[in-house]
């Protein structure tokens, strides 16, 4: 499969799809995930995971489930994704109170020590992709949009 981010030797008509809002937020999108790669690899933690983890800071004790609703994530994808966190000693489960048969997840103290690094990180990668952007006014019009946008 050819990777269509790399240079072509001849310029590429892309037609329709410069006009179609959602072509350009999905390129947006992997430009920001590849550069949030750069910078969080090496912690072993995508954009994904580090969602996860920061909506867990946030609402210790919240359930899979709504961690994975929360996020508009498959629900069965959530289970790996916190068996890597929880493997990585970063977060951890606990029989969650009002239903033995689910789980709320808590930050250990390794994770939250991790979180303020990967946040100090992730946040310096926000700061440099904003900077493209003209001013405050701009980023908050787009984060605006952006939010209108994400709701059905």
């Amino acid at each position: 499969m050819a990777d269509d981010t790399k240079k072509t030797d001849q310029p590429v008509d892309f037609g329709i799809l410069n006009n179609l809002v959602g072509y350009r937020l999905r390129r947006a999108q992997m430009n920001f995930f590849s550069k949030f790669s750069e910078v969080c690899s090496d912690l072993g933690i995508s954009p994904g995971l580090f969602a996860i983890i920061a909506i867990v800071e946030r609402n210790p004790g919240l359930t899979q489930t709504a961690v994975a609703q929360a996020l508009g994530n498959d629900r069965s994808a959530m289970v790996a994704a916190v068996d890597k966190l929880e493997k990585m000693d970063i977060l951890e489960r606990r029989p969650a109170i009002n239903d033995r048969r689910s789980y709320a997840l808590f930050m250990t103290k390794k994770g939250e020590k991790f979180f303020l690094t990967l946040s100090e990180r992730v946040m310096e990668h926000e700061q440099i992709m904003a900077a493209r952007l003209e001013g405050d006014n701009e980023l908050d019009w787009l984060l605006k949009t952006l939010d209108t946008l994400s709701h059905g």
